[in-house]
């Protein structure tokens, strides 16, 4: 099954809003390990932010022949992996991983999954019984599915919804964490309770502008807006757009891409997220 895990298919906590006392929890202690896999850097960005906001002992996971060459190398050494079912050999760890409880978990998304070293821990690495915090950085979205493809692969410990963030925003970074932890009870605080978002209504206008300086600069080709619902926050407006792809009616859209727009007219708004 943790083989099976690389090959499954491909939140961002935002600004704060009605909040709500949520119960402190106990003090960090070195039963939490924050192990995280890296390539870029983005993801060790967030891997230290866990690591000082929780007071986790901390270690970077790899594997053993490693992912050292250029970008198009990378691509397709990870292409031909997913292809052939191939879980690379886990690089060996200096932490005991047993002793811990509670295991941040960090890696970035690669083709819409967890990254393939994520599949070498799993199968290197017994995580029975532990608590999984699952974090990811990534082009567009991947971290429901890549929390999905945890749930599957370790039925038998407890895994959290966790936290994601795009590459270009990882600046963003340190207040998400802090709010993301304070709402799974790991931090005491303030919990960020959002509210629902509106009814998915066409889209007009005005909502494809700022879906257009949303994403317009993103690399890949993202779809056509066809729905959008809001919801309204402290400092902002946040959309979740369904878009269509080539070939779709609008009625088969289910990729929903979502946006945060400052009510600051001078601030750009921001892309966030896909979900698919």
């Amino acid at each position: 099954m943790k083989q099976a895990f690389l090959m499954l298919g491909a939140l961002v906590a935002l600004t704060a809003c009605n909040k709500q006392q949520a119960p402190a929890p106990e003090p960090a202690t070195p039963g939490s390990l924050v192990l995280y896999y890296s390539q870029s850097g983005s993801t060790e960005k967030v891997a230290q932010l866990f690591a000082e906001k929780t007071g986790a002992d901390i270690e970077k996971f790899g594997v053993a022949e490693a992912y050292d060459g250029d970008f198009n190398a990378t691509i397709a050494r990870c292409q031909e992996e997913m292809k052939n079912g191939i879980v690379p050999e886990l690089a060996p760890l200096t932490k005991d991983v047993a002793k811990y409880d509670t295991i941040y978990l960090g890696y970035p998304i690669w083709f819409g999954i967890a990254a393939p070293p994520v599949a070498a821990l799993l199968k290197g690495v017994d995580l029975k019984g532990k608590v999984i915090v699952p974090f990811c950085t990534f082009g567009s979205g991947g971290l429901e599915a890549s929390v999905a493809g945890l749930k599957e692969a370790l039925p038998e410990s407890t895994i959290l919804d966790g936290y994601g963030v795009r590459a270009a925003r990882v600046d963003k970074a340190a207040d998400e964490v802090g709010c993301f932890l304070v709402g799974a009870g790991i931090l005491p605080g303030e919990k960020v309770v959002l509210p629902d978002f509106s009814e998915s209504k066409p889209v007009t206008k005005a909502d494809v502008a700022i879906f257009d300086a949303a994403c317009g600069d993103y690399q890949m080709p993202l779809g056509i807006p066809v729905l959008v619902g809001s919801r309204t926050l402290n400092d902002a407006t946040e959309y979740v757009f369904t878009v269509k792809n080539d070939g779709q009616k609008d009625n088969e859209a289910s990729t929903r891409i979502y946006v945060t727009a400052p009510n600051d007219k001078n601030v750009k708004p921001e892309f966030t997220k896909v979900v698919r």
